[in-house]
């Protein structure tokens, strides 16, 4: 599969067939993600995978009040892969100050690379994904034991699609794009 057509065909799965995804699997997408760019380098992103169905059932009831849709996703997941940045490093200088006027924002958008990157690992994979950003940060933080010094920023059901969306309509490059 090329880069293209991973970009072009990979797209949010929100129903997954009840076919467990191999350990072993989960660590070779890590892997792959492991390879996507960070500010100077930092690697900051961390990966909780959570197969536990009692957990993912306190998750999503839980820790998904802002949208319970999501939490619909979560149990049916065969995996739910809780997306982690290691603070006070991507963006910072050495001695602790920040780099730019954007001080701390840098850990998201890294993580946002590594969890496309993830992402798209998966699909390679035959797996399917979507991003979520609609929960209770500190819920779900406290029931996944988030390690010291690490925040959460983003879940990720997995699993074997049991759905085949079609893309949604794309804006023009024109207006996407300017050029001087």
């Amino acid at each position: 599969m090329t880069g293209k057509e991973m970009i072009l065909g990979r797209r949010s799965i929100r129903k997954y067939s009840d076919k467990s995804v191999d350990d072993a699997l989960l660590s070779e997408i890590v892997e792959e993600a492991s390879y996507a760019p960070s500010w100077k380098h930092t690697q900051i992103t961390r990966y909780i995978a959570i197969k536990d169905p009692a957990l993912k059932k306190r998750i999503a009831e839980e820790g998904t009040t802002i949208w319970r849709g999501n939490g619909d996703i979560i149990k049916q997941a065969p995996v739910l892969v809780a997306v982690c940045v290691v603070k006070n490093r991507s963006g910072f200088e050495r001695d602790g100050s920040f780099s730019t006027v954007r001080e701390d924002r840098w850990e998201f958008f890294d993580a946002g690379i590594a969890s496309q990157t993830f992402c798209l690992a998966a699909y390679e994979h035959g797996l399917g994904t979507v991003i979520l950003g609609l929960f209770d940060i500190d819920t779900i933080s406290s029931l996944i034991e988030v390690p010291e010094g690490q925040e959460l920023v983003a879940l990720i059901p997995v699993g074997y699609p049991a759905e085949e969306p079609q893309a949604p309509k794309r804006k023009a490059v024109s207006d996407l794009l300017s050029i001087k």
